[in-house]
């Protein structure tokens, strides 16, 4: 599984209203990244970029998703998670509103504030405040950017073994261990009993 890109902008989407991606070159080998619009309009041909990666991989396809940070990454993980809500349409909702608002919309369980961005309708809004309610956690706990520095090596062994990032960070926030192994066993256990 694709986590992690850096390269050069090989090429970009132009054409408005349509998916936006990007072509990363990565050593002679081109990754078709479908990114937000506020990214891409700010790329240019051949400029080095750095991004976090979903890969989602279903019947017949798989498609990369890439965010500038893993805030951005893990908010579109948890929206995924919401039944309901794919891939297209949490790029397509974290396009139309900003983290912050995602964030003050679940801690307040008000669904009126994502209804006002455009294109998302109340019902659709409802639903994603009430999982965001559900996960809203795991967001705080990445916020400080806590995964990357105090879990980094037991969340990426967690990935390898199969298990989604979102699945392996929910397992790891429970842990108190400072030793790396001692992460992974006592997490695998936490998914042992999933």
């Amino acid at each position: 599984m694709i986590a992690y890109l850096r390269g050069n902008i090989n090429h970009k989407s132009t054409i408005p209203k349509k998916d936006n991606f990007v072509v990363i070159d990565v050593s002679g080998v081109g990754y078709k990244v479908y990114v937000l619009d506020r990214l891409i309009n700010n790329l240019q041909s051949g400029q080095e970029i750095e991004l976090f990666i979903y890969t989602q991989v279903a019947e017949g396809v798989l498609d990369l998703y890439g965010f500038t940070t893993n805030e951005e990454l893990n908010f579109f993980e948890i929206l995924i998670s919401i039944s309901g809500v794919g891939p297209k349409s949490a790029l397509n909702i974290l396009q139309k509103a900003k983290i912050e608002d995602l964030r003050e919309a679940a801690n307040m369980g008000n669904a009126d504030i994502l209804s006002k961005v455009s294109g998302i309708g109340p019902k659709t809004a409802q639903k994603i405040v009430t999982g965001l309610q559900d996960k809203i956690g795991g967001i705080e706990m990445t916020k400080t950017g806590v995964w990357s520095d105090q879990f980094g090596e037991a969340l990426e062994a967690l990935v390898n073994l199969g298990y989604s990032t979102s699945q392996a960070r929910e397992a790891l926030s429970h842990i108190t261990s400072t030793d790396t192994g001692d992460k992974i066993k006592e997490a695998l256990k936490i998914l042992g009993k999933r």
